[in-house]
């Protein structure tokens, strides 16, 4: 069995914890490494196939404070990436331009190393406003093994390396199974806009408007579920905050879910919802894998990207405009939201194309 180290954002976010998933399901013959928070063992011990180095251990915390005082970040995981065959990277908005983008970019040049196979895979790049941000990856991007971007506009960013790839959404190759109840409760994905510089002003017009949104549906005979993909990033407090708006005699139709270390029930929950409200990038990707109608609330162009990409023609909006949706009209996106994404299914695998001929072979 031969070892392959990931590298993803292991902070409890449900995106890109499915991302972890649907990469050791696909390969259960590949012993895969995870340097992560301990409480990871609880959201895949489903998954035989993924030995766990907790970052978050006495010892390791220790080692790692001692080498950042010395000026050498990341030596547990360095460490860890020798004793493997190659290395994964797995994960959707990894590149955006921010303040410390130059430091930001010394680490992501060192997680690469010399002698091993390294993959990229589910990404998209940007935004940036930079021309040197560009270019200082695109020269570390040519010593990649193999990168598959998932939306257009980042693959004709780099289409002329001869190691880039296009392919849809990975989660889009999630297994799924027949969920035959489907309860009269809509999803409601949200966020804390202020976290992101560019929303920094939206928290009281978004929290209102989906309070608008949910008392609508109540009214309508729905129950609604107001959703939490990412605590640290915020999507807890936006939940409460909501909540907090909504009137008590529709409070008891109000449902309230985490997502922490629950993959499972979190799935379930949408696959057995009537309609999601999509705010969340991959919020709107579930919907659609698991065949619901979807209202997309664009946070970022990647999610205007993607759309495109899969043609989606249905009602949306963004933040700009958010505040003169009607609940009425996001209502009737129930009727006329839906989406086949039968060949965004199939065309999902090809993310792994590389990987699959890689571990193959050497298995």
């Amino acid at each position: 069995m031969k070892r392959v180290m990931i590298y993803a954002y292991t902070q409890f976010n449900l995106g890109d914890d499915l991302f972890i998933k649907v990469l050791c399901e696909r390969y259960p013959n590949t012993n895969f490494v995870l340097y992560a928070p301990s409480r990871y063992k609880i959201t895949f011990k489903e998954i035989n196939n993924i030995t766990f180095y907790p970052s978050d251990s006495i010892i390791n915390r220790g080692v790692n404070y001692l080498f950042r005082k010395l000026g050498l970040n990341e030596v547990i995981r360095r460490i860890l990436v020798r004793r493997c065959n190659a290395v994964v990277q797995i994960g959707g908005s990894l590149f955006i331009q921010g303040e410390n983008w130059k430091g930001i970019l010394e680490h992501t040049e060192a997680m690469k190393p010399k002698d091993k196979p390294f993959y990229l895979l589910g990404t998209n790049f940007g935004p940036y406003s930079n021309s040197d941000f560009y270019e200082s990856y695109k020269e570390i991007f040519r010593n990649y093994t193999d990168i598959c971007f998932r939306d257009q506009y980042s693959y004709n960013l780099f289409k002329d390396l001869n190691n880039t790839r296009l392919a849809d959404d990975v989660i889009f190759q999630l297994k799924t199974q027949q969920i035959r109840k489907q309860e009269n409760n809509i999803i409601i994905s949200v966020i804390k806009p202020s976290i992101r510089e560019h929303l920094s002003q939206y928290d009281e017009i978004y929290y209102n408007k989906i309070k608008d949104i949910a008392i609508y549906f109540i009214e309508k005979g729905y129950y609604v579920t107001l959703m939490s993909f990412c605590e640290l990033e915020g999507d807890k407090e936006a939940v409460e905050n909501i909540v907090d708006l909504i009137p008590s005699e529709f409070s008891v139709r109000v449902k309230k879910h985490y997502y922490t270390t629950n993959i499972e029930d979190t799935l379930n929950l949408i696959a057995q919802s009537s309609f999601i409200v999509a705010t969340r990038f991959h919020s709107m990707i579930l919907g659609w894998v698991f065949n619901k109608p979807v209202f997309p609330i664009i946070y970022s162009e990647k999610m205007t990207n993607v759309m495109k990409d899969v043609g989606f023609k249905g009602l949306f909006t963004d933040f700009k405009n958010i505040n003169s949706v009607k609940p009425e009209q996001v209502f009737e996106c129930i009727q006329m939201n839906l989406l086949d994404v039968s060949k965004q299914v199939k065309r999902a695998e090809g993310h792994f194309e590389k990987l699959d001929k890689y571990l193959y072979e050497i298995e």
